[in-house]
């Protein structure tokens, strides 16, 4: 196969790049789902533990995009090539215009900045060529890395559900973030 030239790819920044979901992609679902608090943080609840079996459906329900299932997932990787995490826009609402995106970044690779990459790759996507023009968004309480990407996004909190999320013993509040596409381009310097 000949070298990929990625000069005038879309699906990428300075740092990051954004490609389909793989098969071989399983290994870093399963192990991901080893981190039960970041785990908790993302789907709002502690999963049943993880097994191979599950990780492989996934990745290969998702894979090439072969089938969305209301999702578009997407694996990030660095400019070496290494897996640094995944992400996915959901929720597409095309008569209304909304979305939301769901991101998880490995481990070893948080507070580096790459989850906010990667959302602003997807914003351009869903705002510039799905022709969307809201995107919401939820944090569960306590999660101030999550909230604060949010921020420098550009989202403006729009509310609190308030005691919605039961989990580790007590009822947690979800903050919900909002962006349209005219609040991006002013933040982004478009207008």
């Amino acid at each position: 196969m000949r070298e990929i030239d990625y000069s005038n790819y879309f699906w990428q920044d300075e740092q990051i790049r954004l490609r389909a979901l793989r098969e071989e992609d399983w290994e870093a679902h399963y192990y991901n789902r080893f981190d039960t608090p970041a785990r908790r943080l993302l789907e709002c609840a502690v999963e049943l533990p993880p097994t191979s079996a599950e990780a492989k459906h996934f990745t290969e329900s998702f894979s090439n995009f072969s089938s969305t299932h209301g999702r578009i997932m997407f694996s990030i990787e660095d400019w070496h090539g290494e897996y640094v995490g995944g992400a996915n826009i959901n929720s597409i609402d095309e008569r209304n215009g909304t979305f939301s995106i769901g991101i998880q970044i490995d481990r070893d690779h948080r507070g580096k900045g790459i989850g906010t990459r990667a959302i602003r790759i997807m914003l351009k996507y869903a705002f510039f060529e799905r022709r969307l023009n809201k995107f919401n968004d939820r944090v569960l309480e306590g999660n101030e890395p999550s909230a604060a990407m949010m921020r420098k996004l550009g989202c403006v909190q729009e509310g609190v559900r308030r005691k919605v999320i039961y989990t580790n013993g007590r009822y947690h509040d979800l903050i919900l973030f909002g962006l349209t596409k005219d609040e991006f381009m002013k933040k982004e310097g478009m207008v």
